[in-house]
């Protein structure tokens, strides 16, 4: 239902809190592991694939980031949508439909 690669980006003008570069966010990649319910994950890090590093806030580099949630078990990890993302939807990419996003909520509230 959901497209292979799921990114998302807030769209609000958020530079005086945030003073890097835009941080966009991998929800979803088919090359990612899918967490499953019985999964007993609990060290996880963010990992920035445009810079090849570990992401830190104002650490990681200078441009744009592309970052991944990187789970110690399973590697990187697809994440579902957190409620920000879920606030402003318009920061995916490529954008849901009325009918993905439909989903993706009904989906959130089931868990």
């Amino acid at each position: 239902m959901l497209p292979y690669r799921l990114l998302w980006c807030d769209p609000r003008p958020i530079l005086k809190f945030n003073r890097q570069e835009p941080v966009t966010q991998i929800v979803r990649d088919v090359d990612f592991y899918e967490p499953l319910d019985e999964d007993d994950c609990w060290a996880f890090s963010y990992f920035c694939q445009f810079h090849d590093r570990y992401y830190r806030h104002d650490d990681c580099g200078e441009g744009a980031h592309v970052v991944a949630l990187l789970c110690e078990r399973h590697g990187l990890e697809n994440r579902w949508p957190q409620p920000l993302m879920m606030a402003f939807p318009e920061g995916f990419s490529p954008p849901l439909s009325d009918a993905q996003l439909a989903w993706v909520r009904s989906e959130e509230d089931a868990s």
